[in-house]
């Protein structure tokens, strides 16, 4: 290969209200960033049939699916990491109709955790994270930032804002009206990120007349692999937290996690 680029697939990131509020957050319009609250609600994330989506060991669940974009997207927004954590997750539902018998739900259909999020060590910004998996209907993505002098919140794909002293809320940016496809397993928000980030990926190499190398520009939004890592440490620290019903600090690895870990995990949780 000329060259490769990889890039850790936050959708989220590449959304232009998230772009726009970024910009927005940068340049002052809330002031100091005090509280950051989030809040998504939707219908089950299971597959009609058993699969991946019903284990918590392999990836399924509200935390892993939609709550690492969020913890993603937070220190995106704010420009800082969560120092400690503190989460409740929680599976109501355990068996479906073709998901019975000696197979169970261990994926979680509700999870709430806090962050404390600064820099270099300051618990500056305080983060709440709602999702609720157990809603029919309409999907509800609201990501909303609180600071000194007024307060930025995404609907959707829509944002608001509104500064102190102001009656009323203002639309900064419309959605535009979405003119692609829509798929019924990815809201909206998501798949216009997911556009978003195909586009910059094509703009990133045809900077290039002989597109055998890329520009960094259109994807220097995009997270890394340092940005992933901290993100699936944020979500085993909220794991453990659930467990143990304590605040729990974030460290991430230096050195190479063992390989059995999840294996003895099961174990463990079968024994138990």
């Amino acid at each position: 290969y000329p060259q490769l680029l990889s890039i850790m697939g936050n959708t989220l990131r590449f959304l232009p209200a998230f772009a726009a509020m970024r910009k927005l957050l940068v340049e002052g319009y809330v002031g100091e960033i005090q509280v950051c609250d989030v809040r998504v609600y939707g219908p089950s994330l299971l597959d009609k049939s058993y699969g991946w989506t019903c284990e918590e060991l392999m990836g399924g669940g509200g935390l892993h699916i939609v709550g690492s974009a969020i913890i993603d997207l937070l220190s995106y927004l704010t420009g800082t990491r969560a120092h400690r954590v503190h989460g409740l997750l929680r599976t109501f539902v355990q068996q479906k109709n073709l998901i019975r018998g000696i197979r169970r739900i261990t994926s979680d259909d509700f999870c709430f955790f806090q962050m404390l999020m600064g820099v270099n060590g300051s618990a500056g910004v305080c983060c709440t994270v709602t999702l609720n998996f157990n809603m029919p209907g309409s999907f509800v993505h609201e990501v909303m930032v609180v600071g000194s002098t007024g307060r930025l919140v995404v609907r959707g794909t829509q944002l608001y804002g509104q500064r102190n002293g102001s009656k009323e809320e203002e639309l900064l940016l419309g959605d535009n009206g979405w003119a692609g496809p829509e798929v019924k397993e990815m809201p909206l928000p998501y798949l216009q990120g997911l556009s978003s980030m195909v586009k910059a990926l094509r703009q990133s190499f045809q900077a290039h007349e002989e597109r055998r190398s890329w520009e960094w520009g259109p994807v220097c939004s995009a997270p890394t692999f340092e940005d992933g890592l901290y993100v699936q440490t944020v979500v085993e620290a909220v794991k453990r937290s659930s467990s143990s019903g304590e605040w729990v600090c974030v460290e991430v690895m230096s050195q190479e996690p063992d390989p059995n870990q999840n294996l003895c995990e099961a174990l463990q949780r079968n024994k138990n």
